[in-house]
Parts: structure tokens; C-alpha cells; sequence
């Protein structure tokens, strides 16, 4: 897996600032797409296991379908959803036809080095069933509200505790058949509160993977650098909106199915004790 890019983080993160001075909200949600674009197919030039990049949107931008790119004497696929009705529910999904088992979920506003993604990938391989990425989060009891009511807790809680149950899907790889699975098994009623709420998909899926499985997460430490900054998470009651949704999933599902875990995936060839 070799090969560079001539744009580094810094001018794409230029770039967007520029954007944000000049252009509107439209434009620049564009624009934010072009910057993850480009990392996304400087991953592809260097890991040949990557063959298409498949990419959700929900505007009134005029549709683009299908378009590629040659590199190394094969095509790169890149294909744009379009999807007319605006829910979160939009990013799980099935994609038909793919190719590979494995996918790489990741907000627009998400910029990352090729070297983390390689490394997340790598881990993924040795635990397909799960997921792999790297914003961990947690829940706990609440016990002054009863053994069935969970609170949700931010980075700030993973940091405090060294625990955590989820990673959210903002970064993170996971097996293309849960897509099929969200898609066909998810129940209704948790589809329309998050298409409603217009918040929680990522908590959704991770209770739909742990239910699966019955293991954790991974939690694999890289560098991701956000450049966005009026994100759903930014708003005011983020927390207590989540802690609402959790419950509401416990309700749904009959249970809490996610599991908690110290474990951390770290790439020993950049530390120097491990």
C-alpha cells in the first residue's frame, strides 16, 4: 500500500474556511464533500482492496450518478445516492452489488491521515463481525431513575471511566450486511423516531451490531481532525436528547444489548512502550 496526494490536510482544511467565508450553505456542504473526496481516493490509490466509493445526499443539488476515475491502469468508482427523502435513516442504506465486505461510514466534516484509515481497516479485518472506528462513547445506569434506565455519556465520560460501548459511525468501518440488516430488520417505529428527531442513527446501528454479536466495539486510536462546528453534537440538550434515544431503543429491543469495554487498538509502530 504505497502512493501520496499533492493536497495535504492543511490546504483541504483551507480550503474549507475559505468556503465558509464565501460561499453559501449549499456550496459548501459541496465543498466539504470534495475534501473528503479527495482523502477517500488517496486511500484508494493506496490500498488496492478499495474499489468504490458510494456517497449519501439529501439536497435539491442537481443528481450526479456515476462517475470514476482512472488510477494504476483500473477505474476508482464513485457513485452518488441522491436520496429525496431527508432522514439519517439514508445513510444505512442497503447498497446493492457491493463488492467488498467491508464499509467505512464517515461524516462530510471528518478529515483523516490515509495512514489511520489503513490502520482501522487492518483491525477491522481481524473482527469483521463488529465495528471499528475511532469515536468511542459509553452508556450507564441510572440508578436514581431505576435499573432499566440508561444515561449517555460523551467523550468526556470515556475519558473519565476508560470505558466505553459504542463508536460511533461518523468514522468507523463495519460489515456491509448489517446495511441489509438496518434496512430490513430495524423496527419501524425506531426508523420514524430517528427520521423525526433527525438524531441518533449512529446509536441505532450500534445496538443493531451489538445485538448481532453480543461483543463491544473497537475503539482504535487515530488521528481524525473535525473540522465542522454546527453539527447536531453542538447543539444545546445534545446529551440528554441521546440519553432519550437510548431508552427508547432499550424499549424497542427489549434490552440493553450493548457492552462495555476498556479495550483500545493502538498501532505499536508508533509508540514506543506497549
Amino acid at each position: 500500500m504505497r502512493g501520496s496526494l499533492a493536497i495535504n490536510r492543511r490546504t483541504v482544511f483551507k480550503l474549507r474556511q475559505i468556503g465558509i467565508a464565501t460561499l453559501g450553505s449549499v456550496k459548501i456542504k459541496i465543498l466539504l464533500c470534495g475534501c473528503v473526496a479527495l482523502t477517500l481516493l488517496a486511500v484508494a490509490n493506496r490500498n488496492r482492496d478499495g474499489s468504490s466509493s458510494l456517497w449519501g445526499w439529501t439536497s435539491d443539488v442537481a443528481s450526479l450518478d456515476r462517475s470514476s476515475s482512472p488510477r494504476n491502469g483500473r477505474q476508482v468508482e464513485l457513485i452518488f445516492d441522491i436520496n429525496k427523502e431527508d432522514s439519517l435513516n439514508n445513510r444505512f442504506k442497503e447498497i446493492k452489488d457491493l463488492e467488498t465486505d467491508a464499509v467505512f461510514s464517515i461524516d462530510d466534516d471528518v478529515i483523516f491521515p490515509c495512514s489511520s484509515i489503513e490502520f482501522a481497516f487492518t483491525v477491522w479485518q481481524s473482527a469483521p463481525d463488529t465495528m471499528v472506528g475511532y469515536v468511542p462513547r459509553m452508556h450507564w445506569v441510572d440508578e436514581t431513575k431505576g435499573k432499566d434506565k440508561y444515561g449517555y455519556g460523551g467523550w468526556w465520560s470515556v475519558w473519565w471511566t476508560g470505558t466505553y460501548s459504542m463508536v460511533l459511525s461518523k468514522a468507523a468501518f463495519f460489515h456491509k450486511k448489517y446495511l441489509k440488516l438496518y434496512t430490513d430488520e430495524m423496527p419501524a417505529s425506531i426508523k420514524e423516531y430517528i427520521t423525526r428527531n433527525r438524531n441518533c442513527e449512529d446509536i441505532a446501528m450500534s445496538f443493531l451490531v451489538a445485538n448481532a454479536t453480543g461483543a463491544p466495539p473497537i475503539w482504535v486510536k487515530g488521528k481524525i481532525f473535525e473540522i465542522g462546528s454546527t453539527g447536531i453534537s453542538s447543539l444545546g440538550g445534545h446529551s440528554e436528547r441521546r440519553t432519550q434515544c437510548l431508552n427508547k431503543f432499550v424499549a424497542e429491543f427489549g434490552r440493553m444489548p450493548l457492552v462495555s469495554t476498556s479495550l483500545k487498538a493502538v498501532d505499536s509502530r508508533n509508540v514506543w512502550f506497549w
